[in-house]
């Protein structure tokens, strides 16, 4: 299962005026990634930060659950996504969890975010109730274009590459990966989720 950032930070610029917004380069990315993956495994897809919900922080989206050749709905998807609203990526790793019945069955999530849980959300809490309830749940973080503004640091992260959510992925005995750029992206989802896992609902 795939939880991706839509927040309005994805539409920022870079550190210059000829940068796109990461959302470009994200979606470049995934047209890479995705449809070898897709050949092998289920894939669903949540998008957490659009939304009409008056709550900003509620609007999280899960758009479908994991099915069989997903490449073409979750390339649409996130094509027509329009970056906007805040980061409540913890209640939507939560929301993944539980769509995988994760205290039942082993499950997988990747998180693709730019930043930080901007939502009040307690990100490293949830992964310790994760890690304790899960039948066998791995979270693996990939932090796409990182800066220090978006992020709450820690000891033992880098500052200006990591971001706090890294706290799933070590609760939960997934990876952690940093990425600047599209081919960095295209093998973060690669490694995170090129392994098929045969018969079980991810």
């Amino acid at each position: 299962m795939i939880v991706f950032d839509g927040s309005g930070s994805m539409s920022e610029m870079g550190f210059n005026d000829l940068a796109e917004p990461r959302i470009f380069d994200a979606r470049r990315a995934l047209h890479r990634a995705v449809p070898p993956i897709a050949k092998l495994r289920r894939l669903g897809l949540s998008i957490y930060g659009p939304g009409e919900n008056a709550n900003r922080c509620a609007n999280i989206t899960r758009h479908f659950a994991p099915m069989a050749d997903a490449a073409g709905p979750l390339l649409a998807t996130v094509d027509a996504l329009e970056p906007a609203g805040p980061t409540p990526l913890t209640a939507a790793v939560a929301q993944a969890a539980e769509t995988l019945d994760y205290r039942n069955r082993p499950a997988t999530i990747v998180l693709v975010t730019d930043g930080k849980e901007t939502c009040s959300g307690a990100t490293c809490q949830l992964a310790a109730h994760l890690a304790h309830d899960g039948a066998d749940l791995t979270v693996h973080v990939i932090g796409f274009r990182v800066r220090p503004e978006h992020f709450d640091w820690n000891a033992g992260l880098d500052m200006g590459t990591d971001t706090a959510a890294a706290c799933l992925a070590e609760a939960t005995g997934g990876k952690y990966i940093a990425a600047e750029s599209i081919d960095d992206l295209v093998s973060a989802m690669s490694v995170t989720l090129g392994c098929p896992v045969y018969g079980a609902l991810e």
